[in-house]
């Protein structure tokens, strides 16, 4: 679709080196020379939109073997819970005296691992019947969330969130656009891909994908064959609001929900928890005014030196087949503490069956460990750029025992994506083995606590409420 202001296009065009997106194409003028060299361009990760039109099919399973034989025996299943608060401000401390070099992305996490302590006899007892749990929105309190980012030094893949600026697509008659496509794009070429929320909402950190010094992009938001342009300029407005000349038609909801599990044997516990809750999630979400169409995924991981590294189940609507493979799923295996979350999370953004325009996408991380990190690896970083490309919101949930350096990756992730991060709480803080509470060792604050259950039907009904049942 041709730009409707042919003013704005001459803007464009003039501001953007003559580059300008029409009807979601790119058209190239010649260079000019005030083109950014190539090199302050960044990288960017392979994406392919999301476009699947249903999931009526049976249960696909997708593994990657890992290499068992490779593990040290002495330290294969090892990796015992709880962690106390005395061991969280050892590793805190340890990772505080690390090389501000060290800090930045690829730093081999294996350097800071501290040996977990054994809970007393060995073992946690069965909590399976009550699992609770808090929650925070790194988004909401942005402030709180770039201290704890300053105060908590920990090897991760960094991108550059500091800046930030919230997008609000809006049809005419001013109702917020859910899944519109949006481009951002520099005078230099860099991109970014977006897809608004159910509120048509999206936040964008020029920053984290821009490495020249741009201080204006154009933005595009396309939905259903219309679309809007604007200019974001750095420094002067914290929102940008476009507006599509028509109305768009509400539809029904649809809901593709995907379950991203850390696998390992210290797992057990939560892992028995989903199996028990999975259906009253469902039928909560069922129930929902919206009534969505829902369509269910599971991604399992391990590690390397596990029989399998992972193990995905694309999406279906047969919720009895899916709580079959979810009930089949153990925890077994893990060692070293971090595990192969970057290799399930790349899985999870690229290979499942996605839905495509007007799909509400989530994925619930359910994790006690970081990921792995070096150059043999994929990052983890670009998997949730990505993520953001095709609107899936990823709600990070910190079970027992994860460290700082968890916590940094876990809400790193939440808060880019859209989403939140929960984490399991217990009458004492530093002892899983007390059993639920209102307690945790994570650097949080202002929370509330519920039923690890109960939250994530709040997340799914939060998420699902701004769409109407019309168009069911």
């Amino acid at each position: 679709m041709p730009l409707q202001n042919p003013r704005l296009s001459r803007l464009l065009t003039a501001l953007l080196g003559g580059q300008l997106l029409l009807s979601g194409m790119p058209v190239t003028a010649q260079p000019t020379a005030a083109a950014a060299p190539a090199a302050a361009v960044s990288a960017q990760p392979d994406f392919a939109p999301p476009g699947a039109t249903h999931c009526k099919r049976p249960m696909r399973t997708h593994e990657v073997a890992g290499r068992p034989e490779i593990a040290e025996p002495s330290v294969r299943y090892s990796k015992a819970l709880p962690r106390s608060r005395s061991e969280v401000a050892s590793r805190d401390a340890v990772a505080k005296a690390a090389s501000p070099a060290a800090m930045a992305m690829e730093t081999a996490p294996e350097a800071m691992a501290v040996a977990p302590a054994p809970s007393p006899g060995g073992a946690r007892p069965d909590r399976a019947a009550v699992v609770t749990a808090g929650m925070v929105d790194d988004n909401a309190d942005f402030a709180e969330y770039l201290a704890f980012r300053e105060r908590t030094p920990v090897p991760h893949q960094a991108r550059d969130i500091s800046e930030r600026h919230l997008l609000t697509v809006r049809d005419r008659t001013g109702r917020g656009v859910p899944d519109a496509q949006v481009q951002v794009r520099s005078p230099n070429g860099a991109q970014l891909r977006a897809r608004t929320d159910s509120a048509g909402r999206v936040w964008l950190h020029p920053r984290s994908f821009d490495a020249g010094q741009s201080t204006l992009y154009e933005v595009t938001a396309t939905r259903g064959g219309q679309t809007a342009q604007g200019l974001l300029r750095r420094g002067q407005k914290d929102a940008l609001e476009l507006q599509l000349d028509g109305a768009v038609a509400p539809q029904r909801a649809r809901l593709d929900l995907v379950f991203l599990i850390d696998a390992t044997g210290s797992m057990a516990d939560e892992i028995q928890k989903l199996k028990s809750s999975l259906r009253s999630i469902a039928d909560d979400a069922a129930r929902l005014p919206s009534r969505p169409d829902l369509c269910f995924g599971l991604v399992a991981y391990r590690d390397t030196t596990d029989p399998f590294v992972l193990r995905s189940h694309d999406f279906t609507d047969d919720l009895g087949a899916f709580q079959k493979v979810l009930n089949q799923l153990q925890a077994d295996g893990g060692g070293d503490t971090p595990e192969a979350m970057s290799e399930a999370l790349h899985e999870t953004v690229h290979r499942l069956s996605w839905r495509g325009e007007g799909a509400t996408r989530m994925v619930v991380l359910l994790a006690d460990a970081p990921p792995q990190l070096g150059p043999e690896r994929p990052r983890y970083d670009a998997a949730m750029q990505v993520a953001l490309g095709k609107g899936i919101k990823v709600f990070s949930v910190g079970a027992s025992g994860l460290d700082p350096q968890g916590e940094f990756v876990q809400r790193q992730i939440a808060q880019y994506t859209g989403g939140r991060f929960v984490f399991l709480t217990y009458d004492r803080a530093d002892d899983p083995a007390s059993g639920p509470g209102r307690e945790t060792v994570h650097d949080v604050k202002n929370y509330s606590v519920a039923t690890l259950d109960r939250l994530i039907g709040r997340l799914i009904r939060e998420e699902l409420a701004p769409l109407s049942r019309k168009g069911a």
